[in-house]
C-alpha cells in the first residue's frame, strides 16, 4: 500500500435538511454521467409499480427498505461515478436529524461538500446544523446548491434571498462557498445541463457537475510531519512488530522516533508489510509494522514521530464541539474522548461558549451545550493525549465523545490548554532559567547523582514504611535524600485535589514536578505514591526524564489480603463499612507496572530485608 494514487476519487459530501433532494440530485448525477449499470431505471421503475407507488430518482441510491418506506435516507451511502475531468466518490448523507451521527460520519472523510437547500422551504434548522459541522470538519471546499427551483417557478428572488440569508450565518460556520448553484434535481436542470427554456435565462451557468469538476481531492498528506498511530503489538518469531497507520508524513528504515504520549524514543529497524515483503519506507496511508531497535514499551494508542518535530502533549486542551448527547452538555460532565486509536476518560473543564446553529437568532451564551447544538469547551483529560491543533493537522486534531460505548459528539482540538508538565505551560510568557551549579558539580558535592525512585503500590503495601527506613539509612551514609510521601502531598501542594480520575492524574504529575525539582538540586528522591495506574507513572517517567534526570519504579507488592490484614491507617476497614467508595485495590483498579526496574514483594520479605534491597539498588543506581 501506498499513497493515494493520480486517479485518486474526489470524497464528495451531499448533505442538507431531510426532503430537500439530495437523493434525488445522486439519481440524476448518476443517471447523467452514465453511471448506472445497464437497465437499473427499468428494474426500479418496474418496482415501484408493483409496489403502486411513484418512480422517484431517490429510490436508485436509498437502498434500504426503510428508506423507500419513510422517503428518508438512513445511512450514508457511498457510490462511484465520474464527471468530465475525474473519478468521485459520492457520500450521500442523511439529513433526518436523527441520524446527525451518520452525516458526521459521511463527512468526517470527505474532501468536499455539496450542501443543498430547498428553494420551497429554504434555510431549515437542520440546513444549518449540517453547514456547521462542514465548518467544524474543517472542509473548506463547499458549494451550496438551491434545489427545487421548479417548485419556485425559477423565480430570481426567491434564489437571492435564500443566498443572502445564507452568506452571513455560512461565514461565521467558517464557510465560504465557492459556488451558488440554482438546480431542479427532479427536472435534471442545472445538474449536468442547462434548457433553453425562457424562465430559467438569468439562472443558466455553471451547472452541479462543471461545480465538481473544480474541486480538488486531497492530495496525499506527505509534507506534513510524521504522525503514525499505533494500533496493536504483535509478538512474531521473537519479534516485537508495531502495527498502526502512517496518518502524515513518511517514516522509513533507520528513522529516530519517539511514541507518546510517554517520550519513549527508538530506531526504526524494519517496515513489514502483508502479503508484500517490506520496503525501506511507507507514505501516508499505509497500514504497516514496524521493528525497533531497542525495546520500548508501546502500545495501542501511542502515536509516533520523528524526534524534530512531535504532537503536542497534554491532559487540557480547547476544542470546539458538536453534542448529540441525551442530555445537555454541562461543565464536570463525564465524556470518554477518541482520537484516533487514543480513547481516554474527560470531563468537561469548562464550557467557554455554547449555542444551537439551527436557532441563529439565539445569542451565544455559557452554560450547557443543548442537545444538537455546538459550542466551545475545555476538556481535561484522566491521562495524557498526544495530539496537534486541526488547523495544523486534521487527523491528529479530530476527535469523537463517547458517553459509555454511544458516539455523542465531536469536534476538534483548537488549542492546547496547558496542564502537560514540562514544557507546557499556561501561560504564554514563561522562560525557563538555568543555573551555573550543574548536575556533575552537585554530584561531585554530594558524592552521588540526583534522580527518583517513584515507589508505587497498595495502601498497606510497605511503600511509605521502606521510603522512610532506607532515607534514614542513606542520610547515614552522609547522601542528600528526601522523601515524597503521597498523603503528606494530599495535606498541602495538593489539599485541593479529589480522588477522581482527572485530579489523581493531576496528583501525580505535581508530585513529579516537585520530585523532578528536588532532582535537579541534587538530591535522591523517594517518593511512596499508589499512583495506581501505568498511565500516571510513565507521565511521572516523562516528566523526571526530560527534566535529565534518572526516573526509576519500584513495585512494592502485596496481596490484597495481606495489605487489609495490616490495615496501618484503618482504610480498609472504612472501605468494608461503606465509609470510603472507589478505593483502589477494592472497588477501583490497580494496575500492576509490567517492566518495574525493581520488585519488592514485602509479603515475604521483612522489612530489614526489603529496606536493604531498596538501598542496594538506591545506591547501585544513583552511586558514584
Amino acid at each position: 500500500m501506498g499513497s493515494e494514487p493520480a486517479d485518486a476519487p474526489l470524497r464528495l459530501v451531499l448533505c442538507g435538511s431531510v426532503d430537500h433532494g439530495k437523493s434525488t440530485l445522486v439519481g440524476r448525477l448518476l443517471h447523467e454521467t452514465g453511471a448506472l449499470p445497464a437497465g437499473r431505471i427499468e428494474a426500479v421503475r418496474g418496482a415501484c409499480e408493483r409496489r403502486g407507488v411513484a418512480f422517484e430518482w431517490a429510490f436508485l441510491t436509498d437502498a434500504l427498505q426503510a428508506e423507500r418506506d419513510q422517503n428518508v435516507t438512513i445511512d450514508a451511502a457511498h457510490i462511484e461515478m465520474r464527471t468530465a475531468q475525474r473519478r468521485v466518490r459520492l457520500i450521500d448523507a442523511p439529513g433526518h436529524e436523527e441520524f446527525l451521527r451518520n452525516m458526521i460520519t459521511g463527512a468526517a472523510g470527505a474532501d468536499a461538500a455539496l450542501l443543498l437547500v430547498a428553494a420551497d422551504e429554504g434555510w431549515r434548522g437542520q440546513s444549518r446544523r449540517h453547514a456547521w459541522l462542514l465548518g467544524l470538519l474543517g472542509l473548506r471546499q463547499v458549494a451550496v446548491v438551491v434545489n427545487k427551483m421548479d417548485a419556485v417557478a425559477w423565480d430570481e428572488g426567491a434564489f437571492r434571498r435564500i443566498v443572502a440569508e445564507g452568506e452571513k450565518f455560512l461565514a461565521e460556520a467558517g464557510l465560504a462557498p465557492v459556488a451558488w448553484v440554482p438546480v431542479s434535481a427532479r427536472e435534471g436542470e442545472g445538474v449536468t445541463r442547462w434548457s433553453d427554456h425562457p424562465a430559467l435565462a438569468w439562472s443558466r451557468g455553471t451547472s452541479v457537475a462543471e461545480v465538481v469538476d473544480g474541486f480538488v481531492p486531497a492530495s496525499a498528506p506527505e509534507g506534513r510531519p510524521l504522525r503514525f498511530t499505533v494500533q496493536d503489538v504483535w509478538r512474531q518469531d521473537a519479534r516485537r512488530i508495531v502495527v498502526g497507520r502512517v496518518e502524515t508524513g513518511r517514516v522509513q528504515v533507520g528513522d529516530a522516533v519517539t511514541f507518546w504520549p510517554f517520550h519513549r524514543e527508538a530506531t526504526v529497524t524494519t517496515i513489514e508489510r502483508w502479503p508484500e515483503p517490506g520496503a525501506p519506507e511507507a507514505g501516508p496511508g499505509e497500514c504497516v509494522g514496524l521493528t525497533l531497535a531497542e525495546p520500548v514499551f508501546v502500545e495501542r494508542g501511542h502515536v509516533m514521530s520523528h524526534r524534530a518535530d512531535a504532537p503536542l502533549v497534554s491532559n487540557r486542551a480547547r476544542a470546539s464541539v458538536f453534542w448529540l448527547g441525551a442530555t445537555d452538555l454541562a461543565a464536570d460532565a463525564a465524556v470518554r474522548v477518541k482520537l484516533g486509536a487514543q480513547s481516554v476518560a474527560a470531563r468537561v473543564a469548562e464550557v467557554r461558549r455554547a449555542f444551537d446553529p439551527a436557532r441563529p437568532d439565539d445569542a451565544p451564551s455559557g452554560g450547557a451545550i443543548p442537545r444538537r447544538g455546538a459550542g466551545e469547551v475545555t476538556l481535561q483529560f484522566a491521562t495524557p493525549l498526544a495530539f496537534d491543533p486541526h488547523a495544523r493537522i486534521e487527523e491528529t486534531g479530530r476527535f469523537v465523545l463517547l458517553e459509555g460505548e454511544q458516539i455523542a459528539g465531536g469536534g476538534v482540538i483548537t488549542e492546547t490548554a496547558g496542564g502537560a508538565g514540562r514544557g507546557e505551560s499556561r501561560g504564554g510568557n514563561v522562560t525557563e532559567t538555568l543555573g551555573r551549579i550543574t548536575a556533575a558539580h552537585r554530584a561531585a558535592r554530594h558524592g552521588h547523582r540526583g534522580g527518583v525512585v517513584w515507589c508505587t503500590g497498595l495502601s498497606g503495601a510497605g511503600k511509605s514504611t521502606l521510603a522512610r527506613a532506607a532515607e534514614r539509612e542513606l542520610w547515614g551514609r552522609g547522601w542528600q535524600v528526601c522523601v515524597l510521601d503521597g498523603d503528606n502531598l494530599r495535606r498541602g501542594l495538593n489539599a485541593d485535589l479529589t480522588f477522581s480520575p482527572s485530579d489523581r492524574l493531576e496528583n501525580n504529575r505535581r508530585a513529579a514536578e516537585a520530585a523532578r525539582l528536588l532532582a535537579e538540586a541534587g538530591l535522591a528522591v523517594i517518593v511512596a505514591i499508589i499512583s495506581p495506574y501505568r498511565a500516571q507513572r510513565e507521565l511521572a517517567r516523562r516528566v523526571v526524564l526530560e527534566g535529565g534526570d534518572d526516573f526509576f519504579e519500584v513495585f512494592v507488592r502485596a496481596p490484597l489480603a495481606v495489605c487489609e490484614q495490616r490495615d496501618p491507617k484503618g482504610l480498609y476497614a472504612k472501605v468494608r463499612a461503606g465509609q470510603i467508595k472507589e478505593f483502589t485495590g477494592v472497588d477501583a483498579p490497580y494496575e500492576e507496572p509490567e517492566a518495574a526496574e525493581l520488585v519488592l514483594a514485602t509479603d515475604a520479605l521483612s522489612e530489614a530485608e526489603g529496606t536493604e534491597r531498596l538501598i542496594q539498588f538506591i545506591v547501585g543506581r544513583l552511586g558514584m
